[in-house]
């Protein structure tokens, strides 16, 4: 399915991909807070993903576009990014079309869906089975309690100009874990973000999020539980031209220097 974006501006995106269809792609690190258009949800997003995607803390999205729990959203919902709390998508309640493949097991959670469209949702995606726990590094924390999300040279500094670094980029080898930097919860886990190759976003609390990228391989799923220390992916270069991870710690929805949390080396 092919997104959508009505946006007075830019994609979030990398510098290096081409722009496609007429939309404007620029690094990821370019925009911040997006207050002015919309988005058209599309298979694999999640309010999560949106949320970090475009600079928003996901409550306030939430609160924006009417989204109540479970934030349900569906492919063709239009999220907006002004204006006062309005509820997105149709309001009445309409049967989802049977599929023509028997249908999963795992019952859908419905609520006020687009017609014809299967829900996305912000809690766990069924599984076929349950995720092994990957291992976990005895790690050193700081006193807020992060941990380093990996060893390396720091090749990219955190930069408060919007047109810079939202985080910082530690070289590696390929192959080399990825760990959690605190303790939480997998809330996004894909490739959907372009600019951040192979993605893992984790939420440590209603505040804290933080944000693993280029990554080789992942090896957590959307809502595992993991714990500072624990390998969530594999160092890669997906989504840029060298192994390297990008890590991103944002609070309530905006970028601040990681080395502000992380122990000093």
């Amino acid at each position: 399915m092919v997104g959508v974006l009505v946006i007075a501006g830019t994609l979030v995106g990398c510098a290096s991909s081409p722009p496609g269809g007429g939309v404007q792609v620029v690094d990821r690190n370019q925009r911040d807070r997006v207050t002015s258009g919309q988005y058209i949800v599309r298979r694999g997003d999640t309010l999560w993903s949106i949320a970090f995607r475009f600079g928003w803390d996901w409550r306030d999205l939430a609160r924006v576009n009417g989204i109540q729990p479970p934030h349900v959203i569906y492919p063709g919902q239009r999220i907006r990014f002004s204006g006062g709390a309005t509820r997105t998508a149709a309001a009445t309640p309409q049967p989802v079309p049977k599929p023509s493949s028997p249908a999963p097991s795992t019952p859908v959670v419905v609520a006020n869906p687009v017609p014809r469209q299967p829900a996305i949702t912000t809690q766990p995606k069924p599984a076929v089975s349950q995720p092994a726990r990957t291992p976990v590094t005895p790690v050193t924390r700081s006193a807020s309690g992060w941990a380093w999300p990996a060893n390396g040279t720091i090749i990219g500094r955190f930069s408060s100009n919007g047109s810079l670094n939202k985080g910082i980029d530690i070289a590696g080898d390929l192959g080399q874990p990825v760990l959690a930097a605190s303790d939480g919860t997998v809330v996004y886990a894909g490739s959907g973000l372009r600019g951040y190759g192979e993605l893992v976003i984790i939420k440590h609390s209603d505040t804290y999020v933080s944000a693993y990228g280029h990554n080789r391989r992942l090896l957590v799923r959307e809502g595992q539980q993991v714990k500072a220390g624990q390998s969530i992916a594999e160092m890669g270069s997906t989504g840029t031209d060298r192994v390297k991870l990008h890590f991103e710690i944002r609070r309530q929805g905006k970028p601040v220097d990681p080395l502000q949390y992380l122990p000093r080396r």
